[in-house]
Formats: structure tokens, C-alpha cells, sequence
């Protein structure tokens, strides 16, 4: 949702918000940020210093503590500027080869935040019991791996971790020096001393008079912490002062790459997917990156400007290998990004608060970086079939009758649609869960006809809470406590869409039960939202927290949530807790549990396993939907598969053209639905003109065509964690030339590569393909081939043209019956396209289950693999195979689950035991086939085109062999055989 600056609360309540440019003016810089200029600062005296700068923190060897039964040491570490200032050190190794690294104030006068990992991760990772730590006089080491190729060293002074692969450094922490862990001080009040009067006779006579001057207290830690004390205990930003009553706490800590000249991730920043320079020789941004969620409406389409969501997580990579690192820290965080070398990155992390709490991650390739993070903070959750169709919205749809004309408009067009979208105007007064009975009079009954046809709601609960006698929620909430406090412990007054508003403390435990009690349909003793059904779900938004009359469009740092914790301590993990208790919420409020949808605009590592994010309040330009492909890419990478940028642009009347683009881009990104804001015209795909309506209509069943590869690719993020959108760094890790590559990416495992196209007036475009191989188009089934050390190809890129491809060696499943939506095709039968290597190979899987409720995780699904190879050695024969992975993987089925056995016949499986493929379509063949037959049993009628096969060195259009349904059944085992 739009948000505004505070204008007045008159003018705030009766005026209708309109669109805006960005006011840059709202968001701090650097420079405007107290604890980010002290670290900026402190990185410029090192520089400035060279070789003469040593940092100030050493480890006491005497105080080191390995213990014997894992792969932990803890010590502890002194600051030369404050000696007396204790400091406490913990390193550990898990099973999995990832360094935590952990760094505290010990004993100090106040206690950091140190919960931000308990937060983000699924739970306390398992130490390694076989790895041991070696103390020497100068460092303590630990060698690991299988062939004891990584190692970390802990230098003692000054203190220094680096994480070595081979003998070659890939990850340290504090080689620069700029390790500072402000401790927690008392504030020594100024005070104003006069020199005593001079006495008769003293001084000299004439012009000249002696001038007594008492000389200052040398500041010793100037050299480090700079002369003043700079907005250690107040600051200002515009009209508001933060009261910062805990004095200077940020943390600041150079994390350098020796070996790795590109880097990628931090999302959300609206920028190219291979991080640009913030720092060092001609940076490409002057100012840093910022994780800070805000409601950064219309945000620029290039800026290291903070938006919605956070996660600290950073990807490092070369030819060579992969590493990466995840910061578990909650506060307003600030990355300077330099390059000394071209295969080197320097990265510095300015945080205001929190400890340190830092893992390293060993790769040596993307994949194992994905399994490692996603084995701390969770996989992207697999989510309900039916919300990978389209969604959509808009702001508003006005009434009941409204959503009724919208959906049969849908089906008179023969327009696919999953899912239609209420804003915030359904709430009375803007008090969630409240219909206004006048646009909205039978809220029950209007979800119930979407849900007749297969359809879902998806209705808007946003944080804010009205503060009104006649609004339940706030009232209970109120009176139990719940709701976040200012710094004197009153209730928290903020401005937001429902006027005078107060927010949910998600940090404290009692909320979660009566919050959760909130979604139940059914009556019971206390209030609940009986006005809604199991077909509605949830749309959080606003969640950063947004306050129009805050500072920075959110809320003060001093404010105070459960167990005294400041604002400024958790901020970045706020937005996750409230949609991570609606997702659990929506699961749980019927009697047997069913997968929720919630969407997020704010996130935090850990967000991916509770539901989709999207990139927010974008704007209907050539720009914002290009840098969207970017947002999603690094969202990916952040393990956040499930997400999308809002098609058309959420501001703006776009021109048929570039709706038809948004529309080919949204297609192709996991989470896909049109939005718009109140002032636009409006927009929904059957209003469009002809040609523009037909090309929309194609693209629409495209990706409903596709839904069997996106929900198979969704079960593989589940379980591996690897992204649904792998940009080419993660599919050909070792290929420079796509390191920078961030317009064109694979879907997950399937072989689909998609350029989307997003300039004006296009048509054609160029495509990298990174490999020797071939690639066909997915609608002409022209060959293209690549080459060993990658090559671009120009290819045809009209408004109805987009560029797809299918990689040889893939199997593509394909359900292209049209149905209005996607739960009207659970029985639809299946088309297998088999794009050849080459070699003449190909292989491919499909996954299915109910696709709504958890009944999968006790091994009620169907999961297939299909390979084509050669019959035998030395036939020229291929044989399409069909096998089940269920029983040969039961480990590796399900996420969360470890299923010891699987019965292909399960219930699942039997409820779909007559869905067949009805055609295959080989793409690639050499020649005719004499005959194709199925493997013991009958001839099947087939047609054959001519073409370039697979194997040639030629391009142009393959050779196509399409055979008649050979009615195999999906669930069964079955081999085709081609002569």
C-alpha cells in the first residue's frame, strides 16, 4: 500500500491519498545516521593510517576454553582502548562444515541484544563432534572437511578469523581492522569550569598580557573513535529526536573476500543482481546499502536505498568457489562494498545494535551454500497449489457485486484466475477484520460464489490497530497488554490508514495464542472473524512497521517491545513475527490444517517458510519492471523463493505495450498478480483492446500450461533449498561470462530459461547460453547453440513474441487443457516434452499432491522422474522411461520429513490413478523412426517432421516427433520405445 508523509491528521483522514514522486528526503544517509558516520569514520582513519593501523582487539590466550566433546572454544577478548571493558568469544563448527562465529560484552552495563538468530533459524544448529580445535601460542585452528580442505584460524592479536579452502583464504573477519563493539557506558555529563580571577600584580603590564591556558586530557582513542562523541546519546532527524537512552552500542566489522570478485544478495535493494560499489576507487553508489525496512514507496530503480524487507545474508563467488556468510542481526544495518582487486571484495557491515553473531558459510559451490543457509533459517515453504496461479487485485475492488462482475468478466473472456484480492477498503472505518456492510453486506456470501468455482480470497490485514472503543481487536489487545509501548511504557499513538493507530508487540509470547484465536470461522467465547471462510486468506501488509507520522515513515527506535527491548534491537525481524503468526493462524483455524497463503511486504531471514513476498509500491515504468527481475533474482538468492513484483506497476496508467510485457514478466516469476493503486485506470486483462487482450489471454494460459513445472520446482526449493529462479551464476557456477547476468534466468531444474524483455518498442533481443548445448525455442522449437565458453545469440522479441528456451536434456511436463482455474485441473492429462541433448539424452521429474492440505509429509504424493537414453549401448534406439523417486528417495521427498518407506500406491496416487499423458512430443530426433512402440505392448501412431537434430552442428528448426496419446498413466511405471 501507498503510504504518506504527515501532512496534519485532518488532512490525513478525509483527504484520498495521491501519487507521489519519491522524497528522498523522508530516509536518512549515511551521513544522517549517527552510528553509520561513526563507521564511515572509522573506515576512513584506517585507510588514511595504511600499514600503521593495527585494530584494537586481541584475544587472551590464557582465558581459552575448548571443550571436549564438540568443535567449540570459547575466550576472551580485550580492547587496548578499554582495558577494563570485557569482551567474551565463541566459535563453533557444525556437521555441516559452517562456521558460527559469536562475540559478546561480557559483564557489561547493560545486556545486548542477542535473539535475533533464535528469530531466523529453525533451530539450534548441531555442533560437529569429530572436528577439534588446536590452540597454538599465536592462533587456535580447526581442519575439517573430507579432505581436510577447509580450516579456520583464530589470529589472537590482533583478533582475526579467516575461513581457508585449500590453503587459500576465502572469508575474514577483521583482516582491515574495523572491528568495534561500542560497550555500553553511563553518560558523563558535561560540565563548565571557570579559571580563578587574576590577582593584583600578577600578569604583565603593557599590550601584551600572560594568558593562563589549562591544557586539555589527550583523547588516546582518538586515533580509532575520533575526536568527539558523535550522537551518542541524542540524535535528530528532521523533526524528531531519538531519546537513545542506552548510550552508543553499534557494531561495526570489515567480513572480506580475498578470493572473490563478485558478490551478490543483502536483498532488498533495487539494483543489479552482482552488487555494485558503495566504496573504494569510483564507487558506483556514494552512499551504502542499507537494511532498514521502510515503507520506501515509488522507490528509485537504481539506489542502495533500504525497502521493505532484510536479510543478511551475502553470496561471494569466483570460478573457483562459492562462499557466503549470513549476519544474524535485527538493527538498521549499513554495507560498504569495495573491490581492491578484480578478485577481490572488501565488504564493511555498520549495524546500530545487537552482538555479533556471524556464520560462515564453506560452500564450495552455490548449491551448498543453499543447503547450508537453508538449513539455519529454513527452505521457502511449499506453498498451496492453487496460489501459484494468477492473482488479482487491486485497490479497491469497491463492493461484493464488484468481485462478482471481475470474476465473470474472468471466465466470459476465458481469462485463467485463481485468486481475487481485497485492499483495505472493505474494512470499516479501516478496522481489519470489520466489513464495511454497506459496499461489502454479504462478505460470507460473496466468498462463497468465488469459491464455487474453484477460486480463492485473498483480503488485506494490515498491523495498525484502530484506537476506537468499537473495534474489538484494539480493545482486547489493549486491555491484555499486547501493544507496543513508547519509552515511558505508555501505549504507543501512531498514524496509519485507520487514523489514530496502535501496533501488536508479535515479540511477546502472549500474543500469539489470542492473535492466532483471531482467524477462527467458527463462534466460540471470544471474538473471532466468523464473517470469513477456509477460502480466505491473507495479505499483510504495512508491516515494517509503516506510521505516516513517523520518523522515517515508521516507528521510533524508543519505543518498547516485550522484555524491554528497544525498537532499534529488532526492527528488521518486526515484519516477519506478524506474518509468520498469520500464516500459522490461517493454517490452524480449521479442524484439519490446511496450507495458508499470506503475503509480506516486510521480511527478515526466515520469512521464506511461511509464505510469498512481493517487492512493493513499484511504479508503472520500463524501469521499475526491469529492476522487479532484478528485486525477485536477489530475493531468491536471500532464500525467498516464493515472490514477484506487482504487474503494471502498482502507480501509473501504463500503455498496452508495456502492460503486456508486465504481464510476460509476471508470468515468470513464482508469485504472479496484477495490482494497482486507487487513482489508476483500471486495468484487468479483459479490458484491453485486441490485439493486446489475445496476447495477455496466451500468456495467462502459458503459465497455467506450466503450473506441473513450477509446483515441481517449488518441492525441490522445499527440500534443497536451492532458488526457484537460478540466475547463471547458480546454474553454471564456473562460467564467468554469466556472472553479471541478472535479465534472463532458469526456472529451478526444469531447463527453462527465460529472457523477459523490458524496453520499449523491442523486437528482438540477445540471450546468453552459457554452454555447449543446445537450446530450442519453446514455441518454434528453433535450435540455437551455445558454445564452451558461453555466446550470445539474437533471437525475435515482438510484443506476442517471448523469448523462452528449453535446454537439451530436459523433460518438460505440461497440462494444456484451458481451464478457468488452476483446481479445475487436478484430472487433466499431461504433455511430456522431451527436448534432446546432444548426447541424445534427456531427463526431467513431475511432482503432485492435493496441493492443499500437509498430507504429503506422511507420503501422500506422486514424484516422477523421466529419462530418454539409448535402449542399449549400441542401439540407436531411445527409451522414455518413467520410474517412481518416492520409493528410491523417501529421505528426500518432503520437506521437514524423512520418510522412512513410500507406498506409490498411496491414497493420493489412487485418487489420480486414471490421469495419463496424452501426448509426447521429441524434439531433436536424428531421423524417422520405424516404429514407437510401448516397451512389451502396442504400436503407437505418431507424426514426424524433419529437421535439425540435436546432434548436429546446424541450426534451425529441430525435428519434431509427436506420438498420439500412449495413454501411460502418470502414476505408474512405463517405458516408451523410439526405433
Amino acid at each position: 500500500m501507498h503510504s504518506l508523509n504527515y501532512l496534519g491528521i485532518l488532512s490525513l483522514l478525509l483527504a484520498v491519498p495521491t501519487t507521489h514522486s519519491l522524497k528522498t528526503q523522508d530516509w536518512k544517509t549515511c551521513s544522517q545516521s549517527g552510528f553509520c558516520r561513526r563507521g564511515r569514520a572509522l573506515s576512513a582513519r584506517a585507510k588514511e593510517a595504511g600499514l600503521n593501523w593495527k585494530s584494537p582487539y586481541s584475544v587472551v590466550p590464557s582465558s581459552i576454553s575448548i571443550a571436549s566433546d564438540q568443535a567449540t572454544f570459547t575466550a576472551g577478548v580485550t580492547s587496548s582502548l578499554y582495558p577494563d571493558i570485557n569482551f567474551g568469544l565463541e566459535l563453533r563448527v557444525h556437521d555441516d562444515g559452517v562456521v558460527r562465529v559469536r562475540m559478546d560484552e561480557v559483564g557489561g552495563l547493560r545486556k545486548r541484544y542477542d535473539e535475533a538468530a533464535s528469530w531466523a533459524l529453525i533451530s539450534e544448529p548441531v555442533i560437529s563432534k569429530d572436528i577439534k580445535w588446536k590452540a597454538g601460542k599465536k592462533d587456535i585452528r580447526a581442519t575439517y572437511g573430507q579432505k581436510k580442505e577447509n580450516e579456520v584460524v583464530v589470529t589472537f592479536e590482533p583478533l582475526r578469523v579467516s575461513l581457508l579452502r585449500n590453503g587459500k583464504e576465502q572469508v575474514v573477519i577483521n583482516g582491515q581492522g574495523l572491528l568495534h563493539m561500542e560497550h555500553f557506558r553511563n553518560k558523563v555529563e558535561a560540565t563548565q569550569t571557570e579559571e580563578p580571577a587574576a590577582q593584583e600584580g600578577e600578569g604583565i603590564a603593557g599590550d601584551e598580557s600572560q594568558v593562563v591556558i589549562k591544557a586539555e586530557k589527550e583523547n588516546v582513542r582518538a586515533w580509532f573513535e575520533g575526536e568527539a562523541e558523535d550522537a551518542y546519546w541524542e540524535e535528530t532527524f528532521s523533526s524528531w529526536t531519538d531519546s537513545k537512552p542506552k548510550g552508543p552500542e553499534s557494531l561495526s566489522l570489515d567480513i572480506n573476500f580475498p578470493s572473490h570478485g563478485t558478490i551478490y544478495g543483502i536483498p532488498q535493494h533495487a539494483t543489479r543482481l552482482a552488487l555494485p560499489t558503495t566504496a573504494g576507487d569510483s564507487p558506483f553508489f556514494n552512499e551504502p546499502y542499507r537494511l532498514y525496512n521502510a515503507d520506501v514507496f515509488e522507490y528509485l530503480a537504481s539506489s542502495p536505498m533500504s525497502i521493505y524487507g532484510s536479510i543478511p545474508v551475502l553470496h561471494a563467488h569466483s570460478v573457483d568457489s562459492t562462499v557466503g556468510i549470513f549476519h544474524a542481526v535485527g538493527s538498521e544495518t549499513w554495507i560498504d562494498v569495495a573491490h581492491a582487486s578484480e578478485k577481490s571484495t572488501e565488504t564493511h557491515w555498520i549495524s546500530e545494535s545487537g552482538i555479533l553473531d556471524l556464520f560462515l558459510m564453506p560452500g564450495p559451490t552455490p548449491e551448498h551454500i543453499f543447503r547450508q543457509y537453508s538449513k539455519l533459517t529454513g527452505t521457502t515453504v511449499l506453498p498451496a497449489h492453487w496460489s501459484l496461479g494468477y492473482h488479482q487485485c487491486r485497490w479497491n475492488y469497491v463492493s461484493s457485486d464488484d468481485v462478482r462482475t471481475v470474476q465473470k468478466r474472468f471466465d466470459e473472456e476465458d481469462m485463467p484466475v485463481d485468486v481475487f484480492w481485497l485492499d483495505i477498503e472493505y474494512a470499516e472505518d479501516h478496522k481489519y477484520f470489520m466489513w464495511d456492510k454497506k459496499n461489502f453486506p454479504d462478505p460470507v456470501e460473496m466468498v462463497n460464489d468465488v469459491a464455487a468455482l474453484g477460486r480463492k480470497m485473498v483480503v488485506i490485514v494490515d498491523p495498525h490497530l484502530k484506537r476506537t472503543s468499537d473495534y474489538p481487536v484494539y480493545q482486547k489487545a489493549s486491555e491484555l497488554g499486547f501493544l507496543v509501548k513508547t519509552k515511558t511504557g505508555s501505549e504507543y499513538e501512531g498514524w496509519c490508514w485507520s487514523g489514530s493507530s496502535a501496533w501488536m508487540d508479535f515479540f511477546n509470547p502472549g500474543v500469539w495464542d489470542w492473535w492466532k484465536s483471531l482467524f477462527k470461522t467458527q463462534k466460540g467465547s471470544e471474538w473471532s472473524w466468523t464473517e470469513s471462510t477456509d477460502a480466505v486468506h491473507i495479505w499483510n501488509d504495512m508491516n515494517e512497521p509503516s506510521v505516516f507520522n513517523g520518523p522515517e515513515i515508521t516507528m521510533p527506535k524508543d519505543n518498547l517491545h516485550h522484555d524491554g527491548w528497544e525498537h532499534r534491537d529488532v526492527h528488521n525481524i518486526n515484519g516477519m513475527l506478524y506474518s509468520n503468526l498469520t500464516a500459522q493462524a490461517v493454517a490452524e483455524r480449521s479442524e484439519i490444517p490446511t496450507r495458508p497463503f499470506v503475503l509480506t511486504r516486510s521480511f527478515y531471514a526466515g520469512s521464506q517458510r511461511y509464505g510469498a513476498m512481493w517487492t512493493g509500491d513499484n511504479m508503472g515504468t520500463w524501469e521499475h519492471m526491469a529492476v522487479g527481475v532484478k528485486i525477485v533474482l536477489s530475493v531468491n538468492i536471500g532464500g525467498f523463493s516464493f515472490s514477484g513484483s506487482d504487474v503494471g506497476g502498482f502507480f501509473g496508467n501504463p500503455e498496452p505495450e508495456m502492460l503486456v510485457r508486465w504481464y510476460q514478466v509476471g508470468a515468470f516469476a513464482p508469485f504472479f498478480r496484477a495490482h494497482a493503486h486507487l487513482d489508476t485506470k483500471r486495468r484487468e486483462p479483459f479490458l484491453l483492446d485486441q490485439p493486446y487482450k489475445g496476447i495477455v489471454k496466451d500468456i495467462l494460459r502459458l503459465r497455467y500450461s506450466l503450473l506441473p513445472v513450477w509446483y515441481t520446482a517449488f518441492r525441490e526449493t522445499s527440500v534443497t533449498g536451492l532458488p526457484v529462479l537460478r540466475p547463471h551464476y547458480v546454474a553454471f557456477p564456473k562460467d564467468k561470462g554469466g556472472f553479471d547476468i541478472d535479465d534472463q534466468y532458469f526456472i529451478a531444474s526444469s531447463g527453462l530459461l527465460v529472457k523477459p524483455v523490458t524496453e520499449k518498442g523491442a523486437t528482438e533481443t540477445t540471450v546468453y547460453l552459457p554452454e555447449d548445448q543446445v537450446y530450442y525455442d519453446y514455441f518454434t522449437h528453433r535450435v540455437h547453440r551455445g558454445a564452451a565458453n558461453g555466446k550470445q545469440i539474437t533471437v525475435p522479441a515482438a510484443l506476442h513474441q517471448l523469448p523462452l528456451f528449453v535446454r537439451g536434456g530436459s523433460i518438460v511436463p505440461t497440462r494444456e487443457r484451458p481451464r478457468r482455474s488452476s483446481t479445475s485441473m487436478h484430472q487433466d492429462p499431461f504433455t511430456l516434452r522431451v527436448a534432446l541433448s546432444n548426447t541424445g539424452t534427456a531427463r526431467g521429474e513431475l511432482y503432485l499432491d492435493d496441493g492443499v492440505t500437509y498430507a504429503h509429509q506422511k507420503g501422500q504424493f506422486v514424484w516422477r522422474e523421466f529419462v530418454a537414453e539409448k535402449a542399449t549401448k549400441k542401439s540407436r534406439a531411445i527409451r522414455l522411461s518413467s520410474k517412481d523417486l518416492g520409493a528410491a528417495r523417501p529421505g528426500e521427498a518432503v520437506d521437514g520429513v524423512v520418510l522412512q518407506t513410500f507406498n506409490p500406491l498411496n491414497d493420493y496416487a489412487k485418487s489420480i490413478a486414471d490421469v495419463r499423458v496424452e501426448k509426447v512430443v521429441v524434439v531433436g530426433l536424428k531421423e524417422k523412426p520405424k516404429s514407437v512402440k510401448i516397451e512389451g505392448g502396442e504400436e503407437l501412431q505418431f507424426e514426424y517432421a524433419p529437421g535439425v537434430a540435436a546432434s548436429d552442428k546446424k541450426e534451425g528448426t529441430a525435428s519434431i516427433l509427436h506420438i498420439k496419446d500412449p495413454r501411460v498413466l502418470v502414476t505408474r511405471d512405463w517405458a516408451i520405445v523410439i526405433e
